[in-house]
């Protein structure tokens, strides 16, 4: 999956000036991502051109050429090969270094996201997002600012914690302080065409747990968006929990299966300015409260999964409706023999469908089990 879909990788801010080479692995590939001398991003496989040694170890700065550690072979920041040492001393004819530059991997940029897609048939990024970049244009995204990063690894397979995301109905009894802001009764489906499983918390309230407001709100926010949280699972692996005044990205990466690293980017507007570390404590503690509460859980579901094997039981239309959407997305990047043609992008809810698409009221059974999935 990993290795057909887009795939974040990371945040553009992490490669933002020449000379920042960035090293990362999607599914068993190694690749590097770098911007040349005129700011334009590339992508590529983490292989020498000439007998496939790792060029990159890990993150680095390079002084304007990418070298081989083996023999030596020089590449620009473009990825064109520019210098074989002592290769000049044997004669070929059928040698040009223009043939040779490195394997090229597709990187673009969404928001403050950076994406990779290593399978050349699979669609745009643009198509593979849908709606999404016009259903969250109101947020600017593109000048968020990176506030921390945290690394963490969970003992359980990178999709029971997407699908854990992507369900409310656990709210109540896992996240005790969560559903005082974000409550279950305030739910609603936030879900257009495109890769993406979406939900919403219309009104996202601060009640007794009001502490994450002191952070100033996003400028320029209509009503909606300034008083509600978009919960956003962008297949295959990041979480997006967008709030008027901050955002919450967590990037799933898949070690083996019953092992995922979990990077952890807390993102805030640019009015923001400078926030002290106290100011942000409130939302960082609130965050990484509510995602212990979510590691220990899925990690019993993984438990419980590999030891005990039992059939599953139903799902719960309401509150567990996007994991339908999920496992056909799944499915389709698992099975099609081209995501050219086999990939189908589903469908979201019709505009105008004001019980699905913003009025606060969650729809009915029925009408979930009926929407284009």
């Amino acid at each position: 999956v990993f290795e057909r879909a887009w795939v974040v990788v990371g945040t553009a801010p992490e490669v933002a000036e020449t000379g920042k080479l960035l090293v990362r692995n999607v599914g068993t590939r190694s690749i590097i991502i770098t911007r040349d001398d005129g700011g334009e991003l590339h992508g590529f496989f983490n292989s020498c051109r000439h007998r496939g040694t790792e060029l990159a170890e890990a993150d680095c700065e390079i002084a304007g050429t990418i070298r081989c550690p083996y023999h030596r072979w020089g590449y620009a920041l473009d990825g064109q090969l520019i210098s074989t040492p002592r290769f000049d001393e044997v004669p070929r004819t059928d040698f040009d270094k223009k043939d040779y530059g490195l394997a090229e991997v597709r990187v673009a940029t969404w928001g403050v996201l950076l994406f990779a897609c290593l399978d050349p048939e699979t669609p745009a990024l643009d198509v593979w997002l849908g709606d999404l970049d016009e259903r969250l244009a109101g947020y600017n995204l593109d000048d968020w600012v990176v506030q921390e990063t945290r690394d963490i690894d969970i003992n359980a397979n990178w999709k029971l914690i997407s699908e854990n995301f992507q369900e409310y109905y656990h709210l109540t009894w896992v996240h005790p302080e969560l559903s005082k802001v974000s409550r279950v009764q305030d739910h609603y489906r936030y879900q257009g065409n495109g890769m993406y499983c979406g939900q919403t918390t219309t009104p996202v309230s601060g009640g007794d747990r009001n502490d994450w407001l002191v952070l100033p709100p996003a400028d320029g926010l209509d009503e909606s968006d300034a008083t509600s949280g978009r919960f956003v699972a962008l297949f295959p692996n990041v979480l997006l929990s967008v709030l008027p005044n901050h955002v919450f990205v967590m990037q799933l990466n898949p070690v083996a299966p019953g092992l995922t690293k979990e990077h952890c980017t807390f993102l805030l507007p640019p009015n923001a300015g400078t926030v002290d570390d106290g100011a942000f404590e409130a939302t960082r503690s609130f965050w990484f409260e509510v995602n212990d509460e979510d590691i220990d859980i899925v990690q019993r579901g993984q438990r419980g999964l590999t030891r005990g094997a039992i059939p599953p039981g139903p799902l719960a239309p309401r509150f567990e409706e996007p994991l339908h959407r999920f496992h056909n997305m799944l499915a389709d990047c698992m099975t099609a023999d081209s995501l050219a043609t086999g990939l189908t992008i589903p469908a979201g809810d019709k505009p105008g469908n004001d019980a699905q698409l913003g009025s606060g009221t969650n729809p009915t059974p029925p009408a979930i089990e009926t929407a284009s999935t």
